[in-house]
This record gives structure tokens, sequence and C-alpha cells, in this order.
């Protein structure tokens, strides 16, 4: 069997030196020719993702199932794991559009990449859509397809109050605003959701959509980093109460960036602690090793010292006037384990 060739990249660019073409049009061709790599790189990636489910499903076959011999052919080819399985999804997407029968073979070639991967996670009826425009020879862009996915989600939402899907089909509230607000309503509470469609069913503007979708992503953002504060899960805090209080404050916003700021300082703690542990017990190692003909590392490990002892001083640099934080770490046995005995 001959092997086939891949066909060429082939384009044609405006020359950036000519005067007799205007920037609009120097401008246009750049943009045809960039949609053109955006569908060959589509092509590209679809059988490389088909590659590597064949490489994967092989191994499936013999029976170990392990993943060993992929993670093999991965790392030969330097491709990250997770880079893999975004082909192999991109891959599976294709075949799926395809052998559904939405999409014929060619009509791929009418989508950019990203439109492509949008199509793919899109609602069914969506697909449908825009497989249908694919296959009459449309080009596809992204815009399009969230275009398509924002109209049928404010159509559609149960999550919506009725007032607002009637006042969307009637061209009133622009679909590209009702989506944002539907895919925050989703991560609260049933309770929240009630509260907060009582306000758009009493006005149903699209300012009141714009605070609402607001209001939603900060219940959903302070609670969510509220369970992830260790800080606060201590005593008998009611974090959805003071939630509910802050709301009524109109202060949601600033707990919701406090809650994220705590999670963040948190975390920054305990990579703190662990570099700190893991430089003293290098520091003692390289102590260890030197020795009086050493005079220059033990200088080195005596600066250290600012940093691995039990008060830490770091400096924050010019551009904090050249202050110092100095920080006491203290490691102290959980409160529910007793002191050993003398």
């Amino acid at each position: 069997m001959v092997p086939q060739e891949a066909p060429a990249l082939s384009l044609e660019l405006p020359d950036p030196d000519r005067d007799d073409i205007s920037t609009m049009e120097f401008l246009a061709r750049l943009e045809e020719a960039w949609a053109v790599c955006d569908r060959f790189d589509l092509q590209t990636e679809i059988w490389r993702g088909r590659i590597l489910l064949a490489v994967r499903d092989r191994e499936k076959r013999g029976g170990e199932g392990r993943g060993t011999g992929f993670l093999q052919w991965l790392r030969e080819r330097e491709i990250s794991k997770t880079r893999a399985y975004t082909l192999i999804q991109l891959a599976e997407s294709a075949d799926g559009l395809v052998g559904d029968g939405l999409l014929s073979e060619g009509s791929v070639n009418n989508f950019s990449k990203r439109a492509f991967l949008d199509t793919a996670q899109a609602d069914p009826e969506v697909q449908q859509m825009i497989s249908e425009a694919a296959n009459e020879g449309q080009q596809i862009t992204r815009k399009q397809v969230r275009r398509l996915s924002d109209e049928f989600t404010a159509a559609t939402s149960p999550l919506l109050p009725e007032e607002i899907r009637q006042r969307t089909a009637d061209n009133l509230l622009p679909p590209r605003a009702i989506a944002p607000l539907v895919k925050e309503l989703a991560k609260l509470p049933a309770p929240q959701q009630d509260d907060l469609r009582r306000v758009l069913r009493e006005e149903p503007e699209l300012d009141r959509v714009k605070d609402v979708t607001m209001t939603a992503r900060w219940l959903s953002k302070a609670a969510e980093a509220g369970l992830a504060v260790r800080a606060l899960q201590q005593g008998n805090l009611d974090l959805d109460k003071a939630i509910q209080e802050a709301q009524r404050l109109d202060a949601l916003g600033i707990l919701s960036d406090a809650v994220y700021q705590a999670q963040q300082v948190e975390n920054a703690v305990l990579k703190l602690h662990t570099s700190w542990r893991r430089l003293g017990g290098l520091q003692e190692r390289l102590w260890v090793e030197s020795g009086s003909s050493t005079p220059h590392l033990r200088d080195l490990i005596t600066a250290l010292q600012t940093l691995s002892g039990a008060t830490m001083r770091v400096s924050l640099g010019e551009l904090a006037g050249g202050k110092r934080v100095r920080l006491q770490l203290v490691e102290e046995a959980p409160d529910h384990l007793e002191p050993p005995l003398a």
C-alpha cells in the first residue's frame, strides 16, 4: 500500500512592504490565512488524537490495562498525559459528531479549532444546528457557536423564571447576558436560587440580570472558599448565616474577596512550612559536610539561618521601601493531643 502524502499547507500572504494595499485589506487577508491554519491544525489534532486512542486501546487489548506502555509511548514523544487525553477527547468528539450522522467528514474543514471544540461540548440541539450549517458549507466560528449556545440556554434553562425567558425570546434581553446568569445559578443551592429568581421576577431588566449574576457569583465563591479555609472550620461558626448578613449589608463582594484571600494565605503558609522544614534539613546536612577548610560555604550556611530558624526575616525589596518581614514559626501539637508525661 502506497502511503498517502499529507496535504500541503499553502498560504499566500500579503507583502507587508506594499503600499498599494490598505491596512483593512492587509488585515483581512491575514485573517483568512489564520482561519486556514486553524482548520489545518484541527485536522492534525483530530488525527493525533486517533493515533493516541489506537495506542491506548491496543494496550488494553493485551489485557494488561496498567497503561505503562501507553505512558512510555507518550514519554518518548514528550507528550504530557493531560495533552494526550485532550487530543483523545477531541478525536472522540469528532468521531461522535461524524459517526452520529450530524456532520459529514468533509464538513469538519468548515470549523475553526475552537469552534469545533465548543460545538462538541454544546447541547445536542445546538450541535444539530451548527452541523447543519457546516454541512451546507458555512464557515463556523467560535462566535457563532457561542451565540447559538447562549440563545438555546436562555430559551430553555429551567433555572430561569418565565419572565426572563419570555423577554429574551422577545429580544428585550440579550442571550449573551443570560447565559452567564444560568451558569452562576447552577452553582447555588435551591433556596438561594429561589431567592434570586424572585428578584428577577420582580424586575426582569438587564441591569437587574447583571446584578443577580454578580451576586450569584459572589455567593458561590464565598461558599466554596469558606469550606476550604481551615480558620472558618473552628468553633460554632455558621458560614451560611454570615453570608446572608453580608448580603443584607450589600457587602457580599467584600466578603467573597476576604474569604478568597484567607484561602490564599493558608495555602501560602502550608507551602512556606514545607519549604522551611526542607531548608532546615538541607542546611544541617551542609553543615555536617563542611568544615574549617570551607569558610565561604560556612558563611553561606550562616546566611541561610535567617530563613531556616524559628524566627525568619525576609526582605520585601526596594519596591516595598526596603521593609523586612519578621515571622516566627512555632509548631504546635493539635489541641486534642495531651502533652507527654514528664
